[in-house]
């Protein structure tokens, strides 16, 4: 069966730019996942200037510029790599896919800047593939889409796992990249790639297994903390991983920023949390339950509007229960599976229990204004 959705097999980036509903989407993919303050209100400043002043957090801790045109782009280009967000060409910023725990120390700054000079002698890898730097006190990432990772095993020290499989090789600060570079070639080498695509774990599961020791596994992971104070400082939420540049400029005249890949802002040092409008600063607020994409009309392959029926049925979801809304069957917002997805279709919203978008439903083309979800759950 044709999928009703087009897999482009690529990320936005920000001298790539993709084109959405509402203009083009400009990734920023900040070193680190850090923004200085100064960054962060430049940043804020561009989107306002040279887009819809729209902002979205990505699950890779990315920021994604709304509404920029084919007139505007060049132009926020010069803005972005004055503030040093920029990287020298399409290629590095392609290879540059590192996700780094936000609770990063200064050894796992170190780990992430070693691995983004050694990606220059990485073999071309899939546009999703991607390194996850997880070094802090215990893996906190694991949830988090990655294919090669490094992460604190059982006795503190550092492991490189393939993703897929639950164990890795122990490794150190000076050996850490050149093992990650040989696991990336081990991939390309054995197959891992068709068509331009492919996912380690996914690789794995045909029945590839490099040679590792099974001896070093990984920490028992931890539950990433909702909004709040943690020791690092203030973490803030918005309505589906979405801000304004007016709320991005107030971020920043607070503090450096560290874009986590929940979704979330992790003001530096902050010990009170902000008054801001706009932000989510409770884990127990219903709408840190749903799923949501853009939709219609701000996603080209989107079936219908999305969020307004996400806000309407926020109050529905119990504590510790998922609702996923989707655009298509795509569901770019949560691959994975929730308690409930509801996926627009040309006819209307087809129900899923305990699945992903493209499972099979329980319920198809329901009407949005008579979905009601008590009892559901």
């Amino acid at each position: 069966m044709t999928p009703a959705f087009t897999v482009k097999g690529w990320c936005p980036g920000a001298l790539r730019p993709m084109a959405s509903g509402d203009g083009l989407v400009v990734r920023v993919r900040p070193t680190n996942g850090r923004l200085t303050a100064a960054q962060a209100a430049g940043l804020a400043q561009a989107a306002a200037r040279h887009g819809n002043g729209l902002i979205d957090l990505s699950a890779r801790g990315n920021v994604q510029l709304r509404g920029v045109t084919e007139g505007t782009h060049a132009a926020l280009i010069d803005d972005l790599r004055a503030l040093g967000l920029i990287d020298p060409d399409i290629l590095s910023e392609t290879r540059r896919n590192i996700l780094v725990t936000p609770f990063a120390d200064g050894e796992t700054d170190a780990l992430a800047a070693t691995l983004a000079v050694a990606l220059a002698d990485v073999p071309p890898l899939p546009g999703k593939f991607g390194f996850v730097i997880d070094t802090g006190p215990a893996p906190i990432l694991t949830a988090t889409a990655g294919d090669i990772r490094l992460e604190r095993g059982h006795d503190g020290g550092l492991i490189l796992r393939p993703d897929g499989l639950p164990h890795g090789i122990p490794v150190t600060t000076e050996t850490a990249a050149a093992e990650a570079i040989a696991l990336a070639r081990w991939f390309t080498e054995t197959g891992g790639i068709t068509d331009g695509r492919g996912r380690m774990a996914a690789h794995i599961a045909r029945g590839h297994r490099p040679a590792l020791p099974r001896t070093a596994t990984p920490a028992p992971a931890q539950t990433p903390p909702g909004p709040g104070l943690v020791p690092q400082g203030a973490l803030v939420a918005f309505e589906f991983g979405q801000m304004t540049a007016t709320t991005l400029s107030g971020l920043a005249a607070l503090g450096n920023l560290r874009i986590t890949p929940w979704r979330m802002v992790l003001i530096e040092g902050l010990q009170t949390l902000p008054t801001l409008p706009g932000l989510i600063l409770s884990q127990d607020d219903p709408l840190r339950r749903v799923e949501a994409c853009t939709g219609a009309p701000g996603c080209l392959q989107a079936h219908a509007e999305i969020r307004p029926l996400a806000r309407r049925l926020a109050a529905q979801v119990p504590p510790g229960r998922t609702l996923h809304l989707s655009g298509c069957a795509k569901g770019c917002a949560h691959p994975g599976p929730a308690d409930l997805t509801l996926v627009a279709t040309p006819s209307g919203f087809d129900l899923i229990q305990g699945g992903t978008a493209q499972d099979a439903p329980r319920a198809r083309a329901l009407d949005a204004t008579g979905i009601d979800l008590k009892g559901l759950f």
